[in-house]
């Protein structure tokens, strides 16, 4: 496989990055920002534009090229998701996709960073920390629990970086992603799902990544569950206000569709069903605490201010 190299320099490190939705891309693009060699594998050989990223071809569900695409590397980042927000899909696709590059990474010698998310803390009701009890089970939230056991049972070193819900730049199907940004920054109304005025722990998807690449040259601080630096808990109307703000727009009225709606509307809709199973991360506070990780991967959250000024801003460079 061709390396490509930035002019003037020999890059220190090689990195693989699996998947380039917003979490993979924006680990790709700090990994080349900083001078480092990265091999970014999707189906349709997406990726960043950099002179340090080579963008390969290649489904991870097949496992006979992965081999030779994590060759050398020092860490494999593995942020591809399912096809669909389906307890099913995530059943079917989600454990073969692991297990096969955790086996390849294995027997590269890498270790492998996974972005994780907190369905499966099961004392949702108080603020989550790394050392919160994660058993959570049924539906989506049991798969990110199985997932998580099979990570700490595999021979291959692992670290799981958990996030709450993203905002960010190449953000989009999120709660705070375009659902919420292309309204606000229109003017309009919003509508949000569960209460408008519970605190709820936003993660910006920069700080996510950082946080990964972060802990992949850390081994001290391999084979256990770390948090992403997240600023203090916000509702969805003070996070809508914080991007009204940076668009220069006026606060959006935000009104909330409640559960028993988005129940009664899962009676017809498989995806309303699949939204009802969070309902609980939106009906009362949902926070998650970050300072034993920032203080153990050196890092802190972006201002708000200066995350929500970078979303709006992508939002207006046209999705680029």
């Amino acid at each position: 496989m061709s390396e490509p190299v930035a002019s003037g320099r020999q890059p220190s490190r090689l990195y693989a990055v699996t998947g380039a939705g917003p979490v993979g891309w924006t680990v790709a693009e700090q990994l080349a920002a900083a001078g480092n060699r990265v091999r970014i594998l999707t189906r349709s050989g997406s990726g960043p534009t950099h002179p340090l990223v080579e963008k390969l071809s290649i489904d991870v569900s097949e496992p006979d090229r992965l081999g030779e695409a994590f060759h050398g590397a020092a860490a494999v980042f593995h942020c591809i998701h399912a096809s669909r927000y389906d307890a099913d899909v995530w059943a079917r696709e989600l454990p073969g996709t692991e297990q096969n590059v955790l086996a390849a990474a294995g027997a590269a010698g890498a270790v492998v960073v996974f972005p994780e998310s907190l369905y499966s803390y099961s004392a949702p009701e108080r603020p989550m920390t790394e050392e919160g009890p994660r058993e959570a089970q049924g539906g989506k939230r049991g798969i990110r629990t199985a997932l998580l056991k099979a990570r700490a049972a595999s021979a291959t070193d692992t670290v799981s970086v958990v996030a709450s819900d993203f905002f960010g730049p190449r953000v989009r199907g999120a709660h705070s992603g375009e659902r919420m940004v292309k309204p606000v920054v229109a003017g309009k109304s919003l509508m949000v799902i569960g209460r408008a005025d519970q605190p709820h722990s936003f993660t910006y998807v920069p700080d996510l990544a950082a946080a990964m690449i972060a802990a992949a040259d850390r081994p001290q601080v391999w084979n256990r569950v770390w948090h992403a630096p997240t600023g203090p808990a916000l509702t969805q109307r003070e996070i809508a206000g914080a991007f009204a703000t940076a668009a220069g727009a006026r606060a959006p009225r935000v009104t909330a569709v409640p559960g028993w709606a988005l129940r009664t509307m899962g009676v017809f809709s498989a995806d309303m069903r699949e939204l009802a199973e969070t309902l609980y991360q939106f009906q009362r506070p949902f926070v998650m605490e970050s300072a034993a990780s920032q203080a153990a991967l050196g890092l802190a959250p972006t201002p708000l201010h200066e995350a929500a000024a970078a979303t709006v801003a992508w939002w207006g460079d046209g999705e680029q």
